[in-house]
C-alpha cells in the first residue's frame, strides 16, 4: 500500500510528492482547482492552498478535501511525472 511520505509546497498550485516505494513527483493542482467546486475554491488562495497536510499517508486540507496517496501516485504516473526509484 502506497502512502505519502514527503510533501513540499513548491509555490504556485504545485506540491513535490514523495511516496513510500521511494518514489516522487511535482503534482500541478492547478487543472483540479479549475473545476471550482466548494471543496477547491478556498484552495484558490495561495495561503490556505499551503495550509495541507498529510494524514494517513493523504494529502489533506483543512476543509476535508483530501486524496489518496494512490490515486495521486497513479495520476502522476500516467502523466509521466513520476520518478521511479530505479529511475533515480
Amino acid at each position: 500500500m502506497i502512502k505519502l511520505n514527503k510533501a513540499k509546497w513548491l509555490g504556485s498550485q504545485e506540491i513535490r510528492l514523495s511516496f513510500s516505494d521511494g518514489s516522487y513527483g511535482v503534482m500541478d493542482f492547478s487543472p483540479i482547482l479549475a473545476k471550482k467546486t466548494p471543496m477547491t475554491l478556498p484552495l484558490e488562495d495561495e495561503q490556505y492552498f499551503c495550509r495541507f497536510f498529510l494524514e494517513l499517508g493523504a494529502l489533506c486540507w483543512p476543509n476535508g478535501l483530501e486524496f489518496s496517496p494512490t490515486s495521486l501516485h497513479e495520476k502522476l504516473d500516467k502523466a509521466g511525472k513520476l520518478v521511479s526509484v530505479d529511475a533515480a
